[in-house]
């Protein structure tokens, strides 16, 4: 028999009994609609789980800190500090692409009736490329001999009324404050002007007009990682400082027991990039040997991957049972579809049909219903997990947009799925069919 013939006697039997037909696809439909929405909702889990740690710097950067005291009186503590050897000892450690200092200094911004206090963070121009940073407006620091500010978009947000106090997050309003055009003017010796509010005898410090070089992208309400922060060029930074101190102590370094200020520059943080995820417990595990804390994003997102694994597979069994229950369905359709075609069974014996063929054409018929629930279960489930997008997106403003995730090897794999289980619920009845009788199958009545 061809193969155009058995698709078509297929076809022309299911139709035979439409609504048996049409019932048994339902149960399909719900089966796997429900095992596609509960994996959805766990890969939407595991995507936003990703994009939040992507938030905090990524999956291939380490960092690392230094937790000695820099106040300590003894000069021999300098030796466990990070310095400019520790950090290219850091970078020649195999897959490390970049190691770059931090350089963190408080400064006071004032611009007109507003004041705020930033943290600026010195970069090398390599991290600060491979940092990713999406730009609004401007670019990124790129003189290292003058010293420009990048912004984050969230600075913002860190200027207040100075006579009030009141922050944007008490009024809602933003500050009247340009960040790329207008002069903002900085203190960076913020001891000497707190004293000197509140000593007539201290002179005021020197205020210093920096440029912008560029703002990043995102609105005040956004996080990302060093939306917070003011970043510059280190090497430019560590020029303005010692101009501004000249020989005394900077802010946050360490000093020698007399009081005064070492000729190099210590790092409390050291920024690291690795070629591949793969290999970051590896060069962390260097690091530490070196005798310095790190730690990485994905640490977390091993014990994230693991939690998600567990709720992928616990929602997906609670919607493999409903695909379990349509097979039971699909095979009592097959078997219920023998019984009434017992006679019909036995003339296309008689007639000489190959066994191999009447299993075929059972398992097609089974194979259609997986196939058309599966279909339709898989439309149905993109409109069920868009309506769990927006009613989640509009309850938490947005922030839960996207709890259900369907990707395109799912859909795909899902199709296959449901073939393969009617397929497979309709084997037995294919079988039972082979093994009918010719002769009592035609004197059935």
């Amino acid at each position: 028999m061809k193969f155009s013939d058995l698709l078509r006697m297929s076809a022309s039997n299911l139709l035979r009994r439409k609504l048996r037909t049409v019932l048994t696809v339902l149960g399909v439909l719900i089966g796997t609609a429900s095992i596609v929405v509960m994996i959805s909702l766990g890969l939407g889990l595991q995507k936003s789980s990703l994009e939040q740690i992507e938030q905090y710097g990524g999956l291939t950067t380490i960092d690392v800190y230094n937790w000695t005291d820099y106040y300590s009186s003894s000069e021999t503590d300098t030796d466990a500090l990070i310095d400019d050897e520790v950090v290219e000892a850091i970078g020649a450690i195999p897959h490390v692409e970049v190691a770059s200092p931090i350089l963190s200094v408080s400064v006071m911004a004032k611009f007109g009736g507003y004041e705020a206090w930033l943290t600026v963070c010195g970069m090398s121009q390599e991290a600060l490329q491979s940092m990713d940073i999406e730009v609004s407006e401007g670019s990124l620091p790129t003189d290292s001999d003058t010293l420009e500010f990048f912004y984050g978009n969230q600075v913002i947000t860190d200027f207040y009324k100075a006579k009030t106090y009141e922050y944007y997050w008490e009024t809602g309003e933003l500050p009247d404050v340009d960040l790329m055009n207008d002069s903002i003017f900085f203190i960076f010796d913020t001891d000497a002007y707190y004293n000197s509010q509140y000593d007539s005898s201290v002179s005021a410090p020197k205020k210093y007009l920096v440029p912008a070089s560029g703002l990043m992208a995102g609105g005040v309400d956004e996080y990302k990682d060093n939306c917070y922060y003011v970043l510059a060029d280190i090497d430019a930074l560590r020029a303005q400082l010692k101009k501004v101190f000249k020989n005394s102590v900077i802010p946050g370094q360490p000093s020698t027991k007399s009081g005064k200020a070492y000729k190099d520059i210590y790092y409390e943080e050291v920024y690291v990039r690795v070629d591949d995820m793969n290999n970051v417990s590896e060069v962390m595990e260097e690091i530490q040997n070196m005798g310095y804390t790190a730690s990485s994003n994905a640490e977390w997102m091993e014990q994230t991957q693991q939690q998600m694994s567990m709720i992928q597979l616990v929602l997906g069994g609670i919607g493999a049972v409903s695909l379990f229950v349509a097979a039971i369905g699909i095979a009592n359709t097959m078997m219920m579809s023998i019984y009434e075609r017992t006679k019909e069974i036995g003339i296309i014996k008689v007639l000489g049909c190959d066994l191999k063929d009447i299993r075929t054409m059972f398992l097609m018929e089974a194979g259609f219903i997986g196939f058309f629930g599966g279909l339709i279960g898989l439309v149905l489930s993109e409109i069920i997990s868009l309506i769990i997008n927006q009613v989640a997106g509009g309850a938490s403003g947005g922030y839960y947009s996207g709890i259900s995730y369907i990707p395109i090897w799912l859909v795909g794999v899902a199709l296959v799925f449901a073939v393969l289980v009617g397929m497979l619920a309709g084997l037995f009845p294919a079988l039972r069919a082979m093994r009918l009788s010719p002769l009592a199958a035609i004197r059935n009545e």
